[in-house]
């Protein structure tokens, strides 16, 4: 369904020169705690829910240009951020440095996390319990858990790893032991279990004990071992019958509204490569069989990795995940977004997108002034060939009415890049793949494009001045700020810029799309 978005009257720029105006622009969606101009870059997102308030957390990317061609990544630290709709975030700052961490290699490897609450067994006192990963000091990737009184930290590591790579072997590689998820449950009988899972390219799950800092010893031998065998062995490998399991393993039960869990266990982790996202299921943590995997979402447009937090809050249950959307955003420099899915009846969860408009975006579509051709970009399926990528010369091309639009006809319109002060400056970001824009190109071809520098130069060219209709002071044309008396014109079916001498053809009708 479309309604007319609202075009308000402007000024003249210059003697002749088109009217300036400005059409309604979109502030929210994703991602959740960053914009293109407050850049704050944060992948592997994590999820905690107490009471009405809902925590963020996230490794703080902060791999330079240098680092970025390297592979490098630079994390040295946790950051946190609070809601209590999922729409309006506060930013809590650093929750723990890996600086304080003692029995690290010293580098910067805050890789992926994830918090709990639980309550101390010495003084019933709730306390926050902060799962985390980096290198030890021989050089291979251990589990390490640290302890706050506050949801927002400061979180305190307990001196020493919790799982170590010499306990997990054999191992087959340095990195098996990373990304851990943690799951609190009492069963029937009245019985507490409190998981915590992990690992790349092998799965791990184990029973934690009251204290949330250590490994049950499930056959009480007085050591904790690895294997296959659930009642002998501590520590489970579970890898098979996971298909093509990757790495950023998340543990998820179905809630009913009413604190009351239904349905099987869900592992969603990240599968093949780029990673995509997947789940298999499961009615026992420890030994039960996996069901078959099913693949929820495709690669990401501007990430080679992926990470997902599942959760329920107030009746609805959403997903968040991490891309490379923002300005020089990559799989290095990332940024938590979130939407939200549906369970089932039969506890299936269907395939979805990723998107720019999240929970609260608006979107957009734009058409020619008779209604009979929309702006669209070129299908696409995102590759899984690092090769293929960045995204940069994708092609904008014309879409017949249809009685239901596609995601490559919508939209979502941002403040302009290079001033997001000037109210008539636009950027115009694809809906489906967040973070390739609408960008005007020295030749004078328009493509879907990401920004991969953040420069002014990159900015100018995906921002457009919104000037009355050329044609019709009803509509809008779009005028290049990169290359002045350029405009945004639909001919023969191809996006291009010209110098707007045919009027009909650089203007347009910008209207909203409601889900």
């Amino acid at each position: 369904m479309l309604a007319l978005a609202m075009v308000g009257a402007g000024v003249l720029t210059a003697c002749g020169a088109p009217k300036e105006i400005t059409i309604e622009k979109c502030t929210t969606g994703n991602p959740m705690v960053a914009d293109n101009q407050n850049i704050v870059y944060g992948g592997d997102p994590s999820v905690l829910v107490d009471g009405d308030m809902v925590y963020l957390y996230t490794g703080h990317d902060a791999s330079t240009d240098e680092e970025v061609a390297k592979s490098i990544y630079n994390i040295p630290e946790y950051l946190c951020y609070s809601s209590t709709d999922l729409k309006n975030w506060n930013a809590e700052g650093v929750v723990m440095s890996m600086e304080d961490v003692s029995w690290d290699s010293g580098d910067t490897s805050a890789w992926a996390s994830q918090v709990m609450k639980h309550k101390d067994p010495t003084d019933g006192k709730d306390k926050y319990y902060l799962y985390y990963c980096s290198w030890d000091k021989t050089g291979k990737q251990c589990i390490g858990v640290a302890v706050s009184d506050s949801p927002t930290g400061k979180f305190e590591d307990i001196g020493e790893p919790l799982v170590k790579s010499s306990v997990t072997k054999p191992n087959t590689s340095t990195y098996n032991d990373i990304d851990p998820t943690a799951w609190i449950e009492t069963d029937e009988s009245g019985e507490e279990h409190r998981y915590l899972a992990w690992g790349n390219g092998m799965f791990f799950v184990c029973e934690l004990n009251e204290d949330m800092i250590s490994i049950k010893d499930v056959n009480g031998d007085g050591k904790i071992t690895n294997g296959k065998t659930p009642g002998e062995d501590d520590i489970i490998t579970r890898t098979a019958g996971l298909d093509s399991y990757t790495e950023a393993p998340w543990i998820y039960r179905h809630s009913d509204g009413h604190g009351n869990y239904d349905g099987p266990y869900y592992l969603f982790f990240a599968h093949q490569w780029r990673e995509c996202m997947a789940y298999a299921t499961t009615d026992d943590l420890i030994s039960g069989k996996w069901s078959k995997t099913q693949m929820i979402m495709t690669p990401t447009a501007t990430s080679n990795t992926n990470h997902m937090a599942v959760f329920d809050f107030k009746g609805k249950t959403y997903f968040v995940y991490h891309n490379g959307s923002l300005p020089a955003g990559s799989g290095f420099r990332r940024t938590a977004c979130i939407e939200e899915i549906i369970v089932n009846t039969d506890y299936t969860i269907d395939m979805f997108e990723e998107s720019a408009a999240g929970i609260d975006g608006m979107k957009s579509a734009i058409t020619t002034m008779d209604g009979s051709q929309y702006i669209a970009h070129e299908a696409f399926l995102n590759s899984s060939m690092d090769s293929d990528y960045p995204y940069k010369d994708v092609k904008l091309i014309s879409s017949e009415e249809s009685p239901v639009n596609t995601k490559d006809e919508q939209w979502v319109i941002r403040p302009g890049k290079a001033d997001a002060e000037n109210a008539s400056y636009v950027s115009i970001e694809s809906e489906n793949k967040p973070g390739l824009y609408i960008t005007a190109n020295s030749d004078g071809t328009v493509t879907l494009c990401q920004d991969t520098k953040a420069t002014e130069k990159s900015a100018a060219n995906q921002s457009f001045k919104t000037v009355e209709g050329l044609s019709d002071k009803k509509g809008v044309s779009f005028e290049s700020v990169a290359q002045p008396g350029k405009y945004l014109t639909l001919t023969g079916g191809i996006v291009s810029l010209s110098d707007g001498k045919d009027k009909a053809s650089a203007t347009f009708l910008v209207t909203s799309v409601l889900d």
